[in-house]
C-alpha cells in the first residue's frame, strides 16, 4: 500500500521541482505529515521528497492543532524574521506560491545588503 492520492500528495512533484530550483536561496520547504510512521518511511524517497517532515501521524496532533491546521493541506509562507506572510488553506497554485516565495526571497537578499 502507498500513499493514497490527496491534495497534499498532487503537490509533491511541484515541491520537489521548486526545492531543487530553490536549493542556492534563503529558502527552505518543512512539511507536517499526518500518515503513520512506517506508511511515511516508505513512500518518503520514491516521493523525491528531500525536506524535513515532523510526523504527527494524525491531523489532530500537537502541531496541527498550535499552528490552526483545519485542512491538508494548509501551507505558511514565513519570512526571513519568522513572520507568518501567508496562510493558504489547500493549493494555491504552482504560479502564485512561487511568486510569493520568490518575493520573500527579495525581500530577504535585500536586507542582507543592507
Amino acid at each position: 500500500m502507498g500513499f493514497l492520492v490527496t491534495p497534499c500528495r498532487e503537490m509533491i512533484p511541484e515541491e520537489v521541482a521548486l526545492v531543487e530550483r530553490m536549493k542556492a536561496e534563503p529558502f527552505a520547504l518543512v512539511g507536517v505529515n499526518s500518515d503513520s510512521r512506517e506508511n511515511f518511511d516508505k513512500e518518503y524517497a520514491k516521493s523525491g521528497m528531500t525536506w524535513r517532515s515532523a510526523m504527527q501521524g494524525t491531523t489532530s496532533g500537537p502541531i496541527p492543532t498550535l499552528w490552526n491546521v483545519g485542512g491538508w493541506p494548509t501551507l505558511y509562507l514565513i519570512d526571513a524574521q519568522g513572520k507568518i506572510r501567508q496562510k493558504y488553506v489547500g493549493s494555491p497554485g504552482k504560479k502564485t506560491i512561487e511568486s510569493e516565495i520568490e518575493k520573500l526571497i527579495d525581500e530577504a537578499k535585500a536586507a542582507k545588503k543592507q
